[in-house]
């Protein structure tokens, strides 16, 4: 946990503005809300965030949001058993989930993020279940173009339904207002509902935003990723141990982060989506 901090200080005094604690599945870490109050106490005004599952969210919310964790996603595919068991091969229940959400907004977390990724044959009636069950101001839902995130998923570009299906099903629900982003960089497209709630859709696919990224990903055993679908990271773990500096520390992500090429989303058609990748499991979302 020190070790994380101190990293995320030397992130931080090159302009990083949001740390997102992911996974894996991060509520699985043991005392996951002392790493939030250290990461809190040293950096007093970073937008710090999770994303989780939501399976241990219902007994974790209230001590994490104490501990001093800003903002909240969680990741739910659907709404019935079936398809979500079906799209996250998950053993424990939805109303789980729907249980955790409640959980954290009583605690003071919202609005929540809910993400959604859409797979064609799979969870498309999920579009609209989801706009509706969360069409209040107190959550905002994400819809994610399915993505061939690490090796083992089967992706094929024809199970993919595209950022503008989405839109012109949730359209056929009602008005979609775009929305300005809320940040350079945001990767996902913003619109009210004629509900007043919001939705947004993150075309990862058919829209890459490789360009304008501006996201680091650290892996749990100190490897820095500059992509979501690089092969190698670089290990700050070893120089940090040995005793780098922080200056020392900051000059080797800045070496790193400048030398960026990455546009694997850009050539994805090309590749065929089979690159070897690392598996999201080490680096989140």
């Amino acid at each position: 946990f020190e070790e994380l901090t101190r990293l995320a200080g030397v992130f931080a005094s090159l302009g990083t503005e949001k740390i997102r604690l992911t996974g894996g599945e991060p509520l699985l870490r043991r005392e996951l809300d002392v790493l939030v109050g250290l990461l809190r106490a040293a950096l007093p005004t970073m937008e710090l965030t999770l994303t989780t599952n939501g399976s241990r969210l219902l007994p974790l919310a209230a001590g994490l949001h104490a501990a001093g964790l800003t903002r909240l996603t969680v990741s739910l595919d659907a709404l019935d058993e079936p398809t979500f068991r079906a799209m996250n091969d998950a053993e424990f229940p939805v109303h789980r989930v729907l249980a955790g959400i409640e959980a954290a907004i009583e605690a003071g977390f919202s609005p929540i993020k809910i993400n959604c990724v859409i797979r064609r044959g799979v969870n498309e009636h999920a579009i609209e279940q989801l706009a509706e069950h969360f069409a209040d101001p107190r959550h905002i839902v994400r819809y994610i173009e399915y993505m061939d995130v690490g090796n083992t998923n089967g992706w094929q570009m024809q199970d993919v339904v595209t950022a503008g299906e989405i839109a012109q099903r949730l359209e056929s629900s009602g008005k979609l207002t775009a929305l300005p982003p809320n940040y350079a960089g945001e990767v996902a497209r913003r619109y009210r509902t004629a509900a007043g709630g919001e939705i947004g859709i993150i075309a990862s696919v058919t829209q890459p935003f490789c360009q304008g990224c501006n996201r680091a990903r650290l892996s749990a055993d100190g490897r820095l990723f500059t992509c979501l679908f690089a092969a190698t990271g670089t290990d700050l773990r070893t120089p940090l141990r040995a005793g780098a500096s922080d200056a020392e520390l900051a000059a080797l992500i800045c070496q790193v982060w400048e030398a960026r090429t990455d546009r694997y989303s850009e050539i994805r058609t090309q590749a065929g989506g089979l690159r070897e990748k690392v598996e999201m499991s080490a680096i989140g979302g």
